[in-house]
């Protein structure tokens, strides 16, 4: 993801994103944010869940084609709540373009990743 949409996710959630560029013998967050600039819209409407329930993302990142959002240990109380929104966030990505945004679907060319009609297009193109 591009820095000033991550800067900007960062500063919205300070608590989701309190290992943000932290150390890498300590967090994964050290790397940021692993993933497209289109889940932007699903990984700000997921933190707009687990802000509130006190959550802190342990790894942001893309995998075998969709979202995976790693959180550190969860209240009891709010596991429920927070492992729903993240497996809701997590399947939203699978039909959702990484790139824009725009609605896509599982594309596969020795990296497995989802992607809309015209950004394949591009990113054929530019293989080419």
């Amino acid at each position: 993801m591009k820095k000033e949409l991550e800067e900007k996710l960062v500063k919205k959630y300070p608590t989701v994103f309190g290992e943000y560029g932290g150390d890498m013998r300590e967090t994964c967050m050290a790397w940021g944010l692993t993933c497209g600039d289109g889940w932007y819209k699903i990984i700000d409407e997921l933190c707009q869940v687990l802000e509130p329930a006190g959550v802190v993302a342990a790894q942001v990142k893309e995998k075998f084609g969709g979202l995976r959002f790693y959180v550190n240990p969860v209240k009891k109380e709010k596991a429920d709540e927070v492992f729903e929104a993240i497996q809701k966030a997590e399947a939203a990505s699978y039909i959702t373009c990484e790139n824009c945004g725009e609605p896509g679907e599982r594309r596969s060319g020795g990296w497995i990743r989802v992607l809309c009609d015209k950004c394949e297009e591009a990113e054929v193109a530019r293989l080419k």
